[in-house]
């Protein structure tokens, strides 16, 4: 959930913004009751073992190569192609 606070508040109360942005909280700031921009935590990128990147994968497997799809493209353009 996103909470409002005003300028004072995050400039009085850094700290606890701080705190809750590292808990996952969002903020609008406000400048005279308007907002003026936004804080939010960083998204910090997950990384993946090899077994679950397996895993995922793994469901792709079975799947068309993509030649059926060449096909229907070459009969409707032609075979002449720029890079084979």
């Amino acid at each position: 959930m996103t909470r409002t606070i005003s300028q004072a508040e995050l400039r009085n109360g850094s700290a606890g913004v701080m705190d809750a942005l590292e808990a996952g909280e969002d903020f609008v700031i406000t400048r005279n009751g308007q907002p003026v921009g936004e804080l939010r935590p960083i998204t910090r990128p997950r990384t993946l073992t090899t077994a679950e990147l397996q895993r995922r994968l793994a469901r792709f497997a079975g799947q068309a190569s993509g030649a059926g799809e060449r096909a229907e493209i070459d009969a409707v353009f032609g075979e002449e192609r720029l890079d084979d």
